[in-house]
């Protein structure tokens, strides 16, 4: 059973989370980085040490250093959202993670990753998110 693109009280007409869904479903999920200018802006200031800031940078770390590849667009996105929070220009998403235990790799634990954007003028502006360099 697929589960809804977000829970339904999160389902509104604000533009951050209808900017949130598409853009979650297009570009993080099935990979269709040829779209990032619908949902970026060209400066885009980038806090994950891993990518660099502008659009183009972000389009090149999931293309070309992640080497991901367009997948069919899905009607909605299968990862587990936790939760939304939209307020103001800022929109964060809560997303669940199963992750391998690194003193036994047969054993998984479960933790919760997040993105927050501001959005400006319909797109993402800036991003933040909790990661570190390899």
């Amino acid at each position: 059973m697929r589960k809804r693109c977000l829970p339904a009280r999160t389902q509104s007409s604000t533009p951050t989370n209808r900017w949130s869904t598409a853009s979650f479903a297009i570009c993080s999920e099935a990979n269709h980085w040829d779209k990032a200018d619908q949902y970026l802006t060209e400066r885009y200031l980038q806090h994950n040490p891993n990518a660099a800031s502008g659009s183009a940078g972000v389009v090149q770390y999931f293309t070309k250093v992640l080497d991901r590849k367009p997948s069919p667009i899905p009607e909605k996105i299968k990862t587990p959202v936790a939760f939304v929070t939209a307020e103001g220009d800022l929109v964060t998403v809560g997303y669940v993670r199963e992750i391998k235990d690194e003193k036994d790799p047969a054993k998984t634990y479960t933790t919760t990753w997040y993105d927050t954007w501001r959005i400006k003028d319909g797109k993402a502006d800036e991003h933040w998110d909790p990661a570190t360099k390899p």
